[in-house]
């Protein structure tokens, strides 16, 4: 028995839990494997999700040296067609008898000129819309599918 001081009462049988190294163990070793395995789990998860992002660029770069490469191919051409317009319009206009006749070849070619470059750029819009929507698609699909991913955990 003992006695607390400034008290009137007594503390009869008291027992201290005993320290069982081997429960300790037990449970440090299961802290530890629970541990390990959610380390793998999210390595894992970055790994995939790092290959995911990976394969998106490497699409978005496929997309964007083919579409360059059709725009200059579509830059070319407009180009050729546009000098071999003036090369046929200057034939012509050497062959030119009056005024009359030049001003008349003149605004032919002028209104061909323009319509030939009107029907170029919608062309050039096309192509650009197309290859912002194809090097944009990749990488929107993988932020999309990592969204889902996340919202589902």
């Amino acid at each position: 028995m003992s006695k607390i001081t400034g008290k009137t009462e007594t503390i009869e049988n008291v027992e201290f839990p005993t320290f069982d190294p081997s429960k300790a163990t037990e449970q440090v070793r299961a802290v530890a494997d629970q541990g390990v395995e959610q380390s793998k789990e999210v390595f894992s998860k970055l790994s995939s999700d790092a290959e995911t992002t990976q394969r998106a660029f490497e699409s978005t770069f496929d997309m964007a040296k083919t579409t360059s490469k059709e725009m200059l191919l579509k830059t070319i051409a407009a180009l050729e067609a546009n000098a071999e317009a003036g090369f046929t319009h200057l034939e012509a206009l050497v062959a030119v008898k009056s005024p009359s006749e030049f001003f008349e070849l003149q605004t032919a070619f002028l209104r061909k000129q323009i319509e030939n470059s009107a029907e170029q750029a919608k062309a050039l819009q096309a192509l650009m819309l197309k290859a912002t929507e194809g090097v944009s698609k990749p990488i929107k699909d993988a932020f999309e599918t990592a969204l889902k991913v996340r919202k589902a955990a």
